[in-house]
């Protein structure tokens, strides 16, 4: 508690410092009041970077002996969530209309029957065979090198 307390205070005092130094040069009360924040944050931050190091290391100290003595926190809005999804049957997922019941394969509206038979849904054709390629062409004209067609330019 040493650090942080001596720490605050020295930025206290530095602030209250520097504000009545501007005040005497007549900035004004609220102007002087946020450049003498910013000045002694400024000068906190060059000198006093022990001191600050030391306050934080602390702080975390006490921040964890606080959380070991609450032990481990709950979340009963998760726990709930999970009792209903335990509940409702492994592996469905409720926010998909098409996958009613979770499995996630890729047959579904494509292959109903699921014999996985490609017959019927296109052909598959060699890209380097220039006899096959030659039936694909685009309707509205050859592409250049860039992969414009001269129609679009």
């Amino acid at each position: 508690m040493r650090p942080l307390l001596l720490y605050a205070v020295i930025r206290l005092g530095l602030w209250v410092l520097i504000w009545w130094l501007l005040t005497l040069m007549g900035v004004g009360l609220m102007l002087a009041g946020v450049l003498a924040a910013l000045l002694a944050m400024l000068i906190s931050i060059l000198f006093l970077d022990r001191l600050r190091d030391a306050a934080a290391m602390r702080w975390k100290a006490a921040d964890e002996r606080r959380a070991e003595r609450r032990g481990q926190e709950i979340d009963e809005d998760a726990e709930f969530e999970d009792s209903l999804l335990d509940d409702s049957g492994e592996g469905d997922d409720p926010l998909d209309p098409e996958d009613p019941d979770g499995t996630g394969d890729l047959e579904g509206p494509r292959d109903p029957e699921g014999s996985g038979d490609l017959e019927g849904w296109g052909e598959i054709v060699d890209p380097e065979d220039p006899e096959e390629t030659a039936d694909l062409e685009d309707p509205k004209g050859p592409a250049g090198t860039d992969g414009i067609r001269s129609a679009d330019r």
